[in-house]
């Protein structure tokens, strides 16, 4: 054979052989979050979350302006009587957007008797506080302003302190369309920045996307626990994807005190409401410890092991509180898929203050 004629042999058989390699499959997209819009602004949100479910009141609509100015009257300490306190000394992005105490401390290293709420996912929430008592955010906001444990001001002494910072007039009038200070524009700049703290694209959320590595065996057995309702039966009240019903329970907290806090009862006085408090959202609950409405449990495991008690023995006893029985193995389960709601965050940039 000539030496041309096998070389040009030898290239085909070459050319035939890469040609017949397979290519690597292309790695599939990232599951996205839906989209969300209120007013002129838009986001998408994170993976997991459900853009139908969101409350903006027609009155507030959201901008990136009006969250600017939120975002920055939430870090302000300014807002208090004493000028130590802001919305994030107790609702603290480093610290899963509560405080992790007990209870929080205000003006005057005062404690009040309820611990601080997660702020996270307020966006999927109309009624606000442990009982309710806000109708929306826009409510809420001005409620610690004017306890006296908490910042301790009133609202017109708190306008005329922000009138009295220079920096703060043309963020108004960017918010709003004029530079007029009021409480209730306060208040509505405050519950816009809140709407866009957002927990969501846990391990949890890409599971049900299709990763199933994205769990472990744990927390896929705590999941299935979470779920039923012959065992732990979390899904009653933790229910949907923001886990929680938004609705009132009494676990049987403090309620062996000489003087129990009756929660929903204060507000509703309706008698089966007595010691009743809100459903917490799971998002990110591993990052807010303690836990309860008078933060009486330190970890996850403790929270756990009260339910598995079947609570605190009281007359006004949610119905869907019952001993449980579960094993050692069973409880860390469910810590695991409890945890394995923590994800990613979304508004927890602070702001240079005017």
């Amino acid at each position: 054979m000539k030496p041309g004629l096998l070389v040009g042999m030898l290239a085909a058989l070459f050319a035939i052989g890469c040609a017949e390699t397979p290519k690597e499959p292309p790695e599939p997209a990232a599951p996205q979050g839906e989209s969300f819009t209120s007013g002129n602004y838009t986001a998408a949100l994170p993976l997991g979350l459900q853009a139908a479910a969101a409350y903006v009141p027609e009155n507030n609509p959201m901008s990136a302006a009006r969250i600017d100015l939120g975002r920055k009257l939430y870090f302000d300490p300014r807002l208090s009587k004493d000028g130590t306190v802001s919305c994030a000394t107790c609702h603290d992005p480093d610290k899963g957007f509560s405080d992790a105490r007990p209870t929080s401390m205000g003006i005057g290293r005062q404690t009040g008797s309820r611990n601080a709420p997660t702020v996270m996912n307020r966006l999927f929430s109309q009624e606000q506080f442990w009982d309710g008592r806000a109708a929306d955010l826009e409510a809420q906001a001005l409620g610690p302003i004017q306890n006296p444990i908490e910042m301790g001001h009133t609202l017109q002494d708190m306008v005329s302190n922000l009138k009295n910072l220079s920096g703060y007039a043309p963020v108004f009038q960017a918010a709003f369309g004029s530079p007029d200070i009021t409480p209730d524009r306060v208040a509505q700049a405050i519950a816009t920045y809140e709407r866009t703290v957002l927990a969501g694209n846990s391990p949890f959320d890409r599971y049900q996307a299709g990763e199933k590595t994205a769990l472990g065996e744990s927390a896929v057995r705590g999941m299935a626990l979470f779920n039923d309702a012959q065992r732990a039966n979390c899904v009653t009240c933790h229910a949907g994807f923001n886990f929680t019903d938004e609705s009132y329970h009494n676990l049987g907290v403090g309620m062996d005190r000489p003087n129990p806090d009756w929660g929903r009862f204060g507000v509703s006085k309706n008698e089966f409401d007595k010691g009743a408090f809100k459903t917490p959202t799971l998002r990110n609950v591993s990052q807010s410890a303690p836990y309860m409405h008078d933060g009486s449990e330190a970890t996850l495991l403790n929270v756990v092991d009260f339910y598995d008690r079947g609570g605190l023995q009281n007359q006004w006893l949610s119905k869907e509180i019952k001993p449980l029985r579960l094993t050692a193995r069973e409880k860390t389960d469910l810590v695991a898929f409890l945890e394995a709601l923590t994800g990613e965050v979304r508004g927890t940039g602070k702001p240079t203050l005017p």
